[in-house]
């Protein structure tokens, strides 16, 4: 039998505050266990260990989820041992952090092709940020801002694919006096293709062939960025509690 394939892409929010505790119950309940098994990955945050210990706290002790992580950078894995602890868990979470930096690793350990086995297996797909951007076509980063923080642009950077689209979280965010909207509309004006930007405190659940918009904070929601007639369009999506063919997303 066709496993599901499941994601849940978070636009953003603070774990320790507990900004997204409706996602993350949400995702875990997706994993179909009580207790699931959750592999962190915090490469885009250079393997941060006060990020991991934030997660273990909130999934762990808090979430009562059983916890591993995978430090590409610390520790150094084969890939066997990378196989191993990405395709015997129940739920894969991705950190925040530089996009571009753990896209280029994950590509050259072949970290992305395990991903897909997962994907694929039925593993639940999940993260926040860099975490979010990666499970897309592309994604709007700040990447760029980890090499020189005084002077950078928003970059777009090639993610795994497994979602179609552009995908911009923090879209209700402001860096720098500027918002994150308004540089995401801009990167769209110029290139084309299809936005899926995320606010704050909402995610979008991707099951197969339908979705649908969970947020854990009223207002947040996730919108639909594109260009009609030499103007840019966001066009927020309707949260419903049903499924919605995925077709209608991308129409």
């Amino acid at each position: 039998m066709k496993s599901m394939r499941k994601i849940v892409v978070i636009g953003g929010g603070d774990i320790q505050k507990k900004e997204t505790l409706s996602i993350d119950r949400e995702t875990m309940r997706l994993s179909g266990k009580k207790c699931p098994k959750l592999l962190f990955i915090p490469t885009a945050s250079s393997d941060a260990l006060g990020y991991w210990e934030n997660i273990q706290e909130y999934f762990g002790r808090f979430l009562k989820c059983t916890t591993d992580v995978l430090f590409l950078l610390r520790d150094q894995p084969g890939i066997l041992e990378i196989r191993k602890k990405i395709l015997s868990s129940d739920i894969v979470y991705v950190g925040g952090g530089n996009t571009l930096k753990m896209m280029r690793l994950w590509r050259r350990l072949g970290v992305d092709r395990v991903l897909e086995e997962a994907w694929r297996k039925g593993i639940v797909m999940s993260g926040v940020s860099a975490g979010s951007i990666c499970w897309f076509q592309f994604g709007h980063s700040d990447s760029m801002s980890f090499y020189n923080p005084k002077k950078w642009k928003y970059i777009k950077v090639r993610g795994l694919g497994f979602a179609r689209g552009i995908h911009c979280p923090h879209y209700d965010s402001v860096t720098r006096g500027a918002s994150r909207r308004k540089r995401f509309q801009e990167m769209i004006r110029k290139g084309g293709g299809l936005g899926i930007a995320i606010d704050n405190n909402s995610a979008i659940e991707f099951l197969d062939d339908t979705y649908r918009v969970i947020s854990s904070k009223h207002g947040a929601g996730a919108y639909r960025v594109y260009r009609k007639g030499g103007k840019v369009v966001s066009e927020r999506i309707k949260e419903k509690k049903i499924l919605t063919p995925i077709a209608k997303l991308y129409e």
